[in-house]
């Protein structure tokens, strides 16, 4: 995942003609227009993993979410800049090491790969950059000494804290005042000057990861690496701040008062917190008082519970065991399901729910294949917004889905409400079968008919839409939990290759590559090698 070069065509787009996107701001609590820093440039961050264990379901929310957001910024005409951090090295990392006898770098270069592996599943590539903790050492050991300078920060036998006194707006993003705040206990408790003071440096305990600083050998705080990190890519002052409610406190809380005491000048723009994920019984879960209970329990408990639910109870293979069974498509779809500041609840029965609305979608798209010879998939769509109007005239069909169209966007410029914006789609769908059925269109129709272009346009206009929330982009790899549907596929598959060798044997090449491209276009890439060919599902 590299960064990007900012397109003409979104630098040369007047500010003016960019659509009005509200935000719900954690810290004024209210919805605000959405106005950044440098348009058309936005910088936005989402506190990454602990990369200490295998990913589970709870760890893919954030990075769904904020990759549904960056997509639907970018078709709105900004360049987003979004940044992912990767934490490697923690204390749950130094214990996982030396519970397995093995390096700290080994057990995150492990889990960072699992993490990276589900979100490519799950469909999040809109990530630019992914920033290793360990790699800014530099740039975290200078921070620190420019608090310290600055009278923020207090060093005392090797360790370096944070003076929350110091700070007149600490607090104000989770609405708690100095004298409430508790601090890390332990040894380093009896050191500080005050009980919410937080260490930005911790000394090395034997047999620890250490690296030199002016304080002696140690290692960073958990906050000021992604103080350090957002500081480096994004600057001082960057437009969104993303993660779970319960990172903010104390995580966020503090991100803030370093990042605002070092550079005076504020950190962040639009506070942005989605609500937690829950293993818990049937049904939607919601409103303000579930969120602020979620955000009321720890973080492990929160994590665990889910984990233990969702993923560890299949097996060692964690999410992508999960994913396995019921596909990335289906993950996101059930993630998107819910206005990301809502608590979401996960059992069997939710997941499924989600599964079978998407077969609602699958049979649409092969229905519509049947009557226009087209594949959903391969339609080509408007990238941005301001050249995706069109004009509906009279047509009955084609004013229909420009109000959903019209329905879609305003849901999600209403602090991005996928939620909303997927019952929008629903409704689409009955629409465009009403037509079918109306128009009595069948396989066999011709595709020339005024009916079938007009089918065409309007299911052009879904593609471009479900496209925004990272939605049937490509033909969807069944579910396949089983070992018996594994080794169908893989019967399947190989029956395929050897029709395809027979062919080509034949010199009857156009059948082979039928094969190949079909193949392809159902994610089967094939690989001929010098002892025979192979296959294995392409990205």
């Amino acid at each position: 995942m590299s960064s990007t070069v900012t397109s003409p065509a979104l630098a040369d787009q007047n500010v003016e003609t960019r659509p009005s996107i509200r935000v719900y701001n954690t810290l004024s609590k209210t919805k605000e227009p959405f106005s950044p820093l440098r348009p058309p440039r936005v910088g936005m961050y989402l506190c990454g993993p602990t990369v200490y264990a295998e990913s589970h379901i709870g760890h893919m929310v954030g990075p769904v979410i904020f990759d549904t957001i960056k997509r639907y910024l970018t078709y709105c005409g900004y360049d987003v800049t979004f940044v992912v951090n990767i934490t490697d090295v923690d204390d749950k990392l130094i214990n996982k090491s030396k519970e397995r006898g093995i390096p700290m770098s080994q057990i995150a270069t492990e889990m960072t790969a699992d993490y990276l592996a589900n979100l490519k599943e799950l469909g999040v590539n809109q990530i630019n950059h992914l920033p290793r903790a360990t790699d800014h050492m530099n740039q975290i050991i200078a921070f620190i000494g420019s608090l310290e300078e600055k009278g923020f920060a207090y060093a005392i036998d090797g360790d370096v804290f944070f003076d929350v006194t110091k700070d007149a707006g600490y607090g104000q993003l989770s609405n708690r005042t100095v004298e409430s705040q508790q601090g890390e206990g332990g040894g380093a408790a009896a050191k500080k000057r005050n009980p919410g003071d937080f260490a930005l440096w911790k000394s090395a305990r034997p047999g620890e990861p250490a690296w030199e600083s002016p304080w002696g050998n140690g290692r960073p705080g958990w906050h000021i690496e992604c103080s350090a990190m957002s500081h480096e890519i994004l600057g001082e002052t960057f437009d969104i701040h993303g993660g779970g409610l319960d990172l903010m406190f104390p995580h966020h809380e503090n991100e803030r008062a370093q990042s605002t005491c070092c550079h005076d000048a504020p950190m962040v723009k639009y506070w942005m917190h989605n609500g937690l994920m829950r293993a818990g019984e049937k049904g939607k879960i919601g409103g303000k008082s579930d969120r602020e209970n979620a955000a009321a329990e720890s973080a492990e408990s929160v994590e665990e519970a889910a984990s233990g639910k969702i993923s560890r109870s299949k097996g060692a293979g964690g999410l992508a065991e999960l994913i396995r069974t019921q596909t990335g498509e289906r993950i996101r779809f059930f993630l998107l399901r819910t206005h990301y500041r809502s608590t979401i609840v996960y059992n069997e029965e939710t997941l499924a729910e989600a599964g079978t609305s998407l077969e609602a979608f699958y049979r649409y798209f092969d229905r519509f294949a049947e009557i226009t010879g087209q594949s959903f998939y391969s339609l080509e769509t408007p990238q941005l917004r301001s050249e995706s109007d069109f004009d509906p005239g009279k047509d009955p069909l084609l004013n229909a889905i420009n109000s959903i169209r019209t329905k879609f966007l305003d849901a999600m410029d209403d602090d991005f409400n996928t939620g909303l914006a997927i019952s929008v789609l629903f409704d689409s769908l009955r629409t465009l079968n009403r037509f079918i059925d109306s128009e009595k269109l069948a396989p066999g129709t011709d595709t020339d008919s005024d009916s079938v272009q007009r089918l065409v346009t309007a299911t052009t206009v879904i593609a471009e839409l479900s496209r925004v929330l990272g939605l049937f982009i490509k033909p969807p790899i069944a579910a396949g939990g089983d070992d018996s549907a594994a080794e169908l596929l893989d019967g399947v598959v190989n029956l395929l290759i050897d029709l395809r060798k027979e062919a080509r044997e034949r010199k009857d090449y156009a059948t082979g590559d039928a094969i190949r491209d079909r193949l392809s276009e159902l994610g089967v890439a094939l690989l001929d090698k010098k002892e025979g060919t192979s296959w294995e599902r392409s990205s």
